[in-house]
C-alpha cells in the first residue's frame, strides 16, 4: 500500500518507520528542510511513563485560579478572541472530573508503557543512538502537600505495573548527588527506575535516516496547503514547493502535523480537539567541573524537567495557551533559568542559556488522537501534548497495525 505521512516530527517519523517495517511504500511530506525541526527540536527529553497523569486532573482548576496573573505560572492561559481556545478550555475543565481523569491516566499510561517497550526494541534492533539515559527518572518534591499526593501517585503506578519507589530526602541525594545543594528544601521523592530520557531531536533525525535507508521517501520544504477529498476519500494532497504547486497521491494518508492538524482538515468538515500549548526550554552548555544532574529529574513544584544530554543540561516545562503565537517570553525563560540556578548553582552559566519555545498539540484529555477518521483512507496520529516523545514509538507502531488491518496490542481508546 502507498502511504503518505504528513509531518516529520518525532511522531510522523516514527509512523513512517513502522509503516515501512510493515511493508508499505511510504512517503513523508514536511515543510522544514529536515526532520524534527519544530516541536521535537528541544523538548524536555523524558521518556516518562511515570508522568502519564494528564494536566486535566481534579487539582488543576484550583491551581489555575492560583496562577492567574502570574507571567511565570507553570500553566498560563492568555485569553484570546478565539472560539477554539475557549471551547478547548471548557472541555479541559470537563476532563478534570475525577472519573474522567482516572480513565485518561490509565489509557495514557498504557500507551506510554507500550511505547517505551517499542523504543527499547527499536534500539536493540537498530543500535540507534540519541544520548539515551536508562537510569530512570527521579521526581522530587519541595512542598509537603505535593509529596503527600505522591504517595497516591506511587500506589497508582505500582498498581498498574510500574515500580515507583518513594524516597526520603537523603535517599534522593544518594541517587542524584547534584541535589545535595537542595537537600534542606526536599520533602522526598519518587523514583521510577525503568523510565528513560534522551535527545528527541537526535532520535528523530537518526530514525529519519534509517527510514530513508529502508526506502521511505522524504520530501522536504513542502508546505502542505490542502487535502483533496472525493467520494468520501482523500484523493491527494496539494503542496507548495518554492513557487510551484504539486499534488501527491497515495492509497492512505496519515495526519501527523501536531498543532497544525486541525486547520488542514477543518475544510473537510473534521473538527479535531487539538490546541497549541506552548512549552519552553533552555539548554545550558556544561563545562568540566560543573555539578549537574546525571539522572533525569522532575520538579513537581514548578512543573519543570531536567535532562542531561551529554555535555548539555536541558531544562523544560510550563504550558501557555496563546494560540499559534511562537514568540519567546523572556520572563518565562528567565523563570527556567532562575529555578535551575536555585537548584543547581554550579550547572552551566545563565548567560549561555539557549532559549526555545515550541507548540505542543494538546487535547483536553491529554490523550492523543490515533486511528481512523470518517474518510476511509485518512488516519490520525496527533494530539500528544507533552508526551509526544514518550508516546511516539507506541503511537507509530499502533497506527501501522491499524492501517495494516491488525489489532494494536495496547489497551487504548483508538479513533
Amino acid at each position: 500500500m502507498r502511504v503518505i505521512v504528513l509531518g516529520a516530527g518525532v511522531v510522523g517519523v516514527a509512523s513512517a518507520w513502522y509503516l515501512a517495517a510493515a511493508g508499505h511504500k511510504v512517503s513523508v511530506l514536511e515543510r522544514q528542510p529536515e526532520a524534527g525541526m519544530e516541536t521535537s527540536f528541544a523538548n524536555g527529553g523524558q521518556i516518562s511513563v511515570s508522568h502519564a497523569e494528564p494536566w486535566a486532573n481534579p487539582s488543576a482548576p484550583l491551581k489555575l485560579m492560583q496562577w492567574l496573573g502570574r507571567e511565570d505560572a507553570p500553566l498560563l492561559f492568555r485569553p484570546r478572541a478565539d472560539i477554539a481556545q475557549w471551547l478547548w478550555g471548557a472541555r479541559f475543565l470537563l476532563e478534570c472530573l475525577p472519573w474522567r481523569s482516572r480513565s485518561n491516566t490509565r489509557q495514557a499510561f498504557a500507551l506510554a508503557l507500550y511505547s517505551r517497550e517499542r523504543l527499547q526494541q527499536l534500539r536493540l534492533e537498530t543500535g540507534i543512538a540519541y544520548g539515551q539515559n536508562t537510569r530512570g527518572i527521579l521526581h522530587f518534591y519541595t512542598e509537603p502537600r505535593l509529596f503527600e499526593r505522591a504517595r497516591d501517585e506511587a500506589a497508582l503506578l505500582n498498581g498498574l505495573g510500574l515500580e515507583a519507589r518513594l524516597l526520603a530526602p537523603d535517599e534522593c541525594v544518594a541517587i542524584e548527588p547534584a541535589l545535595a545543594h537542595t537537600r534542606v528544601r526536599l520533602y522526598g521523592g519518587m523514583y521510577a527506575a525503568s523510565d528513560e530520557s534522551g535527545d528527541a531531536f537526535a532520535f528523530t533525525q537518526s530514525l529519519a535516516a534509517l527510514a530513508a535507508a529502508r526506502g521511505v521517501d522524504f520530501h522536504w520544504n513542502c508546505s502542505i496547503e490542502r487535502l483533496i477529498a472525493e467520494d468520501g476519500k482523500i484523493a491527494g494532497v496539494q503542496v507548495l514547493v518554492g513557487r510551484e504547486r504539486k499534488t501527491f497521491d497515495a492509497d492512505t494518508y496519515v495526519l501527523a502535523l501536531g498543532s497544525y492538524s486541525p486547520s488542514l482538515v477543518s475544510p473537510l468538515g473534521l473538527s479535531l480537539p487539538v490546541y497549541p500549548v506552548k512549552g519552553y526550554s533552555i539548554t545550558l552548555p556544561l563545562a568540566g567541573g560543573d555539578v549537574a544532574p546525571r539522572l533525569s529529574l522532575t520538579d513537581h513544584e514548578r512543573k519543570i524537567v531536567f535532562s542531561r544530554l551529554g555535555d548539555r543540561l536541558r531544562v523544560a516545562g510550563t504550558a501557555e495557551l496563546n494560540g499559534y503565537n511562537t514568540d519567546i517570553s523572556r520572563v518565562r525563560c528567565e523563570a527556567l533559568i532562575k529555578r535551575s540556578q536555585e537548584l543547581f548553582p554550579q550547572a552551566g552559566r545563565a548567560d549561555e542559556a539557549q532559549c526555545w519555545a515550541g507548540l505542543r498539540p494538546a487535547t483536553p484529555s491529554n490523550r492523543p488522537l490515533i486511528g481512523r477518521t470518517r474518510f476511509d483512507n485518512l488516519f490520525l496520529n496527533t494530539g500528544h501534548g507533552t508526551l509526544g516523545w514518550t508516546m511516539a514509538c507506541g503511537s507509530g507502531h499502533a497506527l501501522a497495525d491499524i492501517i495494516s488491518g491488525r489489532q494494536p496490542q495496547v489497551g487504548f481508546g483508538f479513533c
